[in-house]
């Protein structure tokens, strides 16, 4: 669970705003069109050399006085209604070369993007552009570095992680310098010791990384949305690298792409990049927005390519399953009286044959219900009755309990094939996205999370195309019942407790509170999603 956040509109960009600056370039481009502007009683020829003089005076001196971000590919490129879609995604949609642009307009995250002779300088935590020529007089001379020639034409700075809004968190995420330098040619100090020809794209694993929810809210679906259209053909530099994380999710990482990741600071060799993406784009809670991405990519999408990273291991998981049943059958047979009374009734070819097919036979299949169970905090302590209730009710139910050893594709495995799924609310929710669209899952909420369940899983999961049910429970089915008062406020007002912060939300309602299901009130909720399980597989045979 984590704190209520809302989006600021960004400021339009035709807001009558100018600053101090912007009103100095404005008069500088004034004073170059000087001559062109009051002397109309001249030649034609003459006037058109003073044309000619007003744009070459503009071009070159607007780089000088314009901010380095300003992207002239926007205001001389026809503006079509694809560009405007495009445009009102990032303030960053097209960057010229040889320029650093930053959209801080999010309210989840600042990104910056950089184009051009792009070089890592792990020590001092910079990212460096250089822009190779010969120093201009009229150029400022403020950044230039003494006895080296180095102009320093911009200087950005960002924490590329997607909470920017908690500043407590964001204090701990290591920052990052992007230094745009226009450097004299020949300049031999500014060498690569790895030049990857893909673009780069910086974030940090940093922040709340070790929760799942915020492994997959912060980290790796904001990384499918920022990097998905490289389309592979791209490498991740990662701030505060963990080895476990890149094991943990090295299936998901290599089908975004082909290169191994870098670890920023263990790495202190210049790598060269040709394009740079610094900070994730993210959208909302655990999912993508296909207004915001191109060719429509949406959360089914991202889930699409869940299927083909875990499918491989998946796989394999299968095959070593199936070879252990064979041999257990097997020697099953083998010890039998009437596999010893009829020894060669059967060649060794059909007897493999009937193994294989007993192994294999799959009888009528009963909706399969998976339990995400909970041992400490927010647990159902009547859980083995519930179990036998789904079963009365017609499911084959499965007690699934992950924690952070365990592999995701067999949490994977297990909810994919899977109708239906019931935990109570917390992080090992967000394993609602490896349900299969149009599955059931039913989410138990406790007092003093409505909230939180609602925000963080209810709307995603209907999103992902899954039938939410959310069961609030009672205040008879909280444990808390026997701890307080029954007017306390803690029971009979859980928002009045909640608004006042998240350390009291934490400690009465996440860490003090377990679940008693009334399992006569549940079991209507079981038996619709029951139903609902095997309406739809009819309509599906029919």
């Amino acid at each position: 669970m984590v704190h209520y956040h809302r989006y600021h509109q960004p400021r339009k960009a035709s807001d009558p705003i100018i600053t101090k600056d912007e009103e100095s370039q404005q008069n500088l481009v004034m004073d170059c069109s000087t001559s062109s502007y009051y002397k109309r009683t001249r030649p034609k020829l003459l006037s058109f050399l003073f044309l000619i003089t007003f744009l070459s005076c503009c071009y070159v001196l607007a780089p000088l006085f314009l901010p380095p971000s300003f992207t002239f590919s926007l205001l001389y490129s026809p503006a079509t209604e694809n560009d405007a879609l495009v445009v009102n995604d990032s303030m960053c949609s097209s960057v010229s070369s040889g320029t650093i642009c930053c959209d801080r307009t999010g309210y989840r995250s600042d990104i910056c993007l950089m184009k051009g002779d792009i070089r890592t300088h792990s020590p001092s935590s910079s990212i460096f552009l250089y822009n190779s020529g010969i120093i201009n007089n009229v150029s400022r001379n403020v950044g230039a570095e003494k006895g080296k020639g180095d102009q320093i034409l911009q200087h950005e700075r960002i924490r590329p992680y997607t909470r920017k809004w908690e500043k407590s968190v964001m204090e701990t995420i290591d920052e990052l310098n992007l230094i745009s330098k226009r450097v004299n040619f020949g300049n031999s100090g500014h060498g690569c010791d790895v030049k990857h020809d893909v673009p780069a794209v910086f974030f940090s694993n940093g922040g709340y990384t070790g929760n799942v929810y915020h492994e997959f809210n912060d980290g790796i679906i904001p990384l499918y949305i920022t990097s998905q259209h490289f389309n592979k053909k791209v490498v991740f530099v990662i701030l505060e690298y963990h080895n476990w994380w890149i094991t943990k999710y090295g299936d998901i990482l290599s089908h975004l792409s082909d290169y191994p990741a870098i670890d920023f600071r263990g790495d202190n060799r210049t790598h060269c990049f040709p394009e740079a993406i610094v900070g994730l784009r993210i959208h909302d809670e655990l999912t993508v927005d296909s207004a915001l991405m191109q060719r429509n990519k949406s959360i089914v999408d991202f889930r699409n390519l869940l299927d083909k990273a875990y499918w491989p291991r998946i796989h394999g998981l299968i095959q070593d399953e199936e070879r252990e049943a064979q041999e257990k059958l097997r020697k099953q047979m083998s010890s039998s009286p009437s596999s010893e009374s009829e020894p060669e009734s059967e060649s060794p070819q059909k007897q493999e044959y009937i193994i294989k097919q007993k192994v294999q036979e799959n009888p009528l299949k009963k909706p399969k219900l998976v339990i995400l169970s909970r041992d400490k905090s927010r647990a159902i302590t009547n859980e083995n009755s519930m179990v036998k209730m789904a079963e009365e009710i017609g499911f084959e139910v499965e007690v699934l309990k992950p924690d952070r050893t365990t592999e995701l594709a067999k949490i994977y495995r297990s909810l994919n094939a899977s109708d239906v799924m019931i935990g109570v609310h917390g992080a090992a929710m967000t394993h609602f996205l490896f349900l299969r669209p149009g599955s059931v899952f039913i989410q138990v909420v406790p007092l003093g999370t409505t909230w939180a369940a609602e925000t963080y899983y209810g709307e995603p999961a209907r999103k992902l195309g899954l039938k939410y049910i959310g069961y609030e429970i009672q205040i008879r089915e909280s444990s808390l019942y026997e701890k307080y008062d029954k007017n306390d406020p803690v029971l009979r007002d859980p928002e009045s407790i909640t608004k006042k912060g998240w350390e009291f939300t934490k400690k009465i309602y996440l860490d003090s509170q377990n679940v008693v299901l009334d399992l006569r009130r549940f079991r209507k909720r079981l038996q619709h999603a029951y139903e609902y399980i095997v309406s739809k597989s009819n309509h599906r045979t029919e």
